[in-house]
Formats: C-alpha cells, structure tokens, sequence
C-alpha cells in the first residue's frame, strides 16, 4: 500500500505543481485577493475533483467513449469560461476600480474542473496505470486512488494559492494592483487559449 501511494505521489508530482490551468487560476486568483478568498472556490474545485475523479474510476470514462464529441464540446467550453474569468480581471485593473473585482466563488471552483477536458485525460491515465496495481479490490482502490489524487491537487494549488498572495505584496498600490490585474489577466488568458488549442 505504502509503495502503491509514493509511486502515485511521484507520477501525479510534476501534473499537480506544474503551471497548469488549475494552478494559474488559483495563483491569479490569490494574488487579487488573497489566499482566504479563494477557499469557497477551492472547496468547489476538489469537491467536483473527488467526484468526477470516483466517476471516471467506476467506468463515466467508458460511457464518454460512445459520445467523444462531449470532449469536444467541453474543450471549447472550458476555454471560453477562462477567457471570460481572464476578461473580467484584466478590466477590473482598467475600467472598474480596485473594488469592482471579485474573487472566484465555489461555483467558478466547480465549473473549472468539470468544463477542463485535460482532467478527465489525466485521470482516466491514472487508473490504467494504478488501478491493476492495488492490492485491494476493484471499489476501494477507486476510493484510494480518488483520494490520495484529490489531495495532493489541493496541496498544489494551495502552493500556488500562496505564491500569488506572496507576490501581490509587491503590488499594494492602486497604480501596481491594475498592473498585476492586467498580468493575471493576460496570464489567464493564455491559459484558456492554451486550453482550446492542445
């Protein structure tokens, strides 16, 4: 069980704490408003996570097969979303005002997940690679699996929770917070055309 869960730990490493859609959103989001602000769209992303991840381990994956335009369609979904998220922050430094902004809301942490089509590929990856590999029986492995992969993704995006907030100490001013407004916009963005394009 022990090796069963460090193996795991190390290949989920480098997709949980690399720059990725999740993390971006959550650093951008933390570094606008603060580490606490972000806590009802955490909730709502690893709470969708742990249930979408259990689906896919039960067999959801089996049934997107017979409809693989659905991947398509969330593709394109998913990637508008985070351009609308990304646009929204960016005028927030122009138009609106300091205050006008808000932060990501346990909604926006659920609908990030289920419209990522790149999360349904990663974890169906995960249990052809771990699943056989359990020493317990087919349903609590999934639970295991599940688990341990909704965890350490909340520990990632805390991470980069708190990088953002750490950086937007630097950007206090009224002047610097449009600035990095305007950054996390641009970088979101870029995530969300990053998102449509691979």
């Amino acid at each position: 069980m022990l090796q069963s869960t460090i193996t795991l730990i190390v290949f989920l490493f480098p997709l949980a704490y690399s720059p990725g859609p999740g993390n971006m959103f959550f650093a951008a989001n933390g570094a606008r408003f603060g580490f606490r602000s972000t806590i009802p769209a955490t909730i709502g992303y690893h709470i969708a996570t742990w249930i979408l991840t259990a689906a896919i381990g039960f067999g959801f994956i089996a049934a997107l097969d017979k409809f693989p335009n659905v991947f398509f369609v969330l593709k394109i979904a998913g990637s508008l979303y985070v351009l609308w998220i990304s646009w929204k922050l960016f005028r927030s430094g122009i138009l609106e005002g300091d205050n006008a902004a808000k932060p990501a809301t346990f909604v926006d942490g659920i609908v990030l997940l289920i419209l990522n089509p790149k999360a349904y590929v990663i974890i169906a990856l995960m249990f052809t690679q771990f699943l056989n590999q359990s020493e317990f029986g087919t349903h609590l492995a999934v639970v295991l699996i599940t688990t341990i992969f909704t965890f350490n993704n909340f520990i990632a995006f805390s991470v980069w929770t708190l990088i953002g907030n750490k950086i937007a100490g630097y950007f206090r001013t009224p002047e610097s917070a449009q600035k990095l407004n305007m950054l996390f916009g641009g970088i979101l963005a870029a995530v969300g055309v990053w998102m449509l394009v691979f």
